[in-house]
């Protein structure tokens, strides 16, 4: 007997249904949650586990009804999902449940999103950059640097301070320039920075340089505050401040030698490490050019199959960026719950974003089916264990966790897209375990 009344499209990719589920199911469900509430409900007159089923079905209809729906909604969902062979992008909307009523079947309708249809044009023959993946000597001679920066050590110098110096100053916060009397000095700190270091402000550095232990100069800064209120312009002030330098250092660095490369690292040659710094610099140019080539690869299989796309799964693509946002600013400190933030304008502002990440997704799982690309057994377990062993736990308790969660099938489906992308970009997938999708979001 089937379950379905009615299938309609209510959308590009949202199909309804309306459902039912049969009166004896109905009666029968709800004789078994009147006698599991009865065993334990407390009347006054009976002891426990002997309450009239008829009063405990009066006494607690509501939450006989709510039971009942609860486990019978899912269960002919699904069936109604099974009878009409329709594979859901999101769980279902539920509404429009009709109410319990005695030798009665129970309906509901349930709104899903789904695929689009898909007709797969050219899927090859894409126009791909090619960057060298060979680091240039500017680029060596350049990382060379910064490692003998780092090790290294710093010399007091009777000089004026320049960029790349290491200066203690004093800075004292005087009033703003439009108001250089309305406000005392305030405290003076003691710091030490490195002239034309990013971290330190652009307005310091500027005002150290040419100055020599001893002498003072005054600079101004514009700071910018989060607006009072939300959709509100920022605060700006300017604000003065004096400053004193105390002593100024410059690095004294290492002789590129062996000695040089065996502060660096277990390095026997300075030959050694330039070897290594090359082929660390080819291997990060190698990634670069992958994304850089996958970019493209995503952006012209997007331009040649325009579709319509499922909104609630783009819905939820840009809110689980705007989740991964607000988390990524609680993690630097922000307190995103007190913090005048337009998360509307945030989420409109990542639209786009997700739209392309569905559309790439939608695409991607068209071109598996398409040409039979599937992640074998032996490829998952494999991911599962690097996985397992990146976050110190077995395989068979990340495999429950990820079940527990829902993410199993999504990991699965990741993998799946990333062996297409391997599979378009000419790359060799035989035997090679899929790389593990940063994105955890689902289509």
């Amino acid at each position: 007997m089937s379950v379905v009344l009615s299938l309609q499209d209510v959308g590009p990719c949202r199909k309804q249904l309306k459902v039912e589920v049969p009166a004896p199911a109905v009666e029968a469900e709800t004789q078994r949650v009147i006698q599991e509430l009865g065993q334990r409900v407390k009347m006054p007159g009976f002891r426990k586990g002997k309450v009239p089923a008829e009063l405990v079905r009066r006494r607690f209809a509501k939450d006989i009804e709510h039971e009942v729906k609860e486990r019978l909604l899912p269960r002919y969902w699904r069936q109604a999902q099974a009878e009409s062979s329709i594979e859901p992008l999101l769980p279902p909307e539920v509404d429009e449940v009709t109410d319990l009523q005695p030798g009665e079947p129970l309906t509901f309708v349930a709104t899903v999103e789904t695929r689009p249809q898909i007709e797969l044009r050219n899927t090859q023959d894409f126009d791909l950059p090619n960057p060298s993946v060979d680091p240039g000597t500017l680029e060596i001679e350049e990382t060379i640097d910064n490692l003998r920066k780092q090790v290294a050590s710093w010399v007091p110098v009777e000089r004026s301070a320049s960029r790349g110096d290491r200066v203690s100053v004093e800075v004292t916060t005087l009033g703003s320039p439009e108001h250089p009397d309305e406000k005392p000095e305030g405290k003076t700190d003691a710091l030490q920075i490195e002239v034309g270091d990013p971290q330190v402000w652009e307005e310091l550095s500027l005002a150290v340089q040419g100055l020599s232990a001893g002498q003072e100069a005054t600079f101004e800064r514009r700071h910018e505050h989060p607006p009072a209120e939300e959709g509100g312009e920022p605060v700006v002030h300017e604000q003065r401040y004096r400053l004193k330098v105390t002593g100024i250092e410059e690095r004294d660095l290492p002789p590129l030698d062996d000695a040089f490369a065996a502060k660096v690292g277990d390095f026997q040659t300075f030959d050694a490490l330039r070897g290594e710094i090359v082929r660390r610099l080819q291997e990060s140019k190698v990634d670069q050019r992958r994304e850089t080539r996958q970019r493209a690869l995503l952006d012209q299989l997007r331009e040649r199959h325009p579709i319509d796309l499922p909104q609630g799964v783009v819905r939820k693509e840009m809110e689980g960026m705007v989740r991964d946002y607000a988390e990524n600013l609680a993690r630097r400190g922000v307190d995103v719950e007190h913090a005048a933030i337009d998360w509307n304008r945030i989420a409109e502002d990542m639209m786009p974003m997700a739209e392309k990440r569905v559309h790439a997704r939608l695409l991607l799982d068209a071109v598996s089916d398409d040409r039979g690309i599937v992640v074998t057994e032996e490829e998952f377990e494999r991911t599962l264990a690097v996985l397992a062993r990146a976050q110190g736990v077995s395989t068979p308790v990340l495999r429950r966790k990820l079940d527990e969660d829902g993410r199993l099938t999504t990991l699965r489906s990741q993998l799946r897209r990333e062996k297409v992308i391997r599979t378009l970009l000419g790359e060799p997938v035989d035997g090679a375990s899929p790389d593990v999708p940063e994105n955890n979001a689902q289509t």
